[in-house]
């Protein structure tokens, strides 16, 4: 914010102590750090709210944006269906025993032991 160092600091103190005296110095810096700390706390809460509009905006956008894209209901059902074609495919394919046209035949699958014996 300010960048006030030790001597800039020092003058201020310097100068108060002159204009309001040694008696009423201590009540002025007591009154000075209570305003001080309500602005601080102002400028807090003033960044909280904004920081939270800022939230809020980007979650209405993300959530129009998803409202605008396919619904996640349309895309399991698109799945679903999917698969179920496959496994009718994979049915027939099994039934009658042959594979369909432009596919390799099945080959076995054998299970090889991962084991030293073999």
């Amino acid at each position: 914010m300010f960048d006030i160092g030790f001597w800039e600091l020092a003058v201020i103190g310097v100068v108060a102590l002159l204009v309001v005296g040694p008696e009423r110095l201590p009540g002025l810096a007591r009154t000075t750090g209570m305003w001080v700390g309500r602005a601080r706390r102002f400028v807090s809460s003033v960044k909280a709210d904004i920081d939270r509009e800022i939230a809020a905006d980007e979650l209405k956008k993300a959530l129009s944006k998803q409202a605008e894209s396919e619904s996640l209901y349309e895309i399991i059902e698109e799945t679903r269906q999917t698969i179920a074609d496959v496994k009718d495919e994979a049915t027939r394919v099994v039934e009658s025993g042959t594979a369909p046209a432009g596919s390799e035949p099945p080959t076995a699958v054998t299970h090889k032991s991962n084991d030293a014996s073999g």
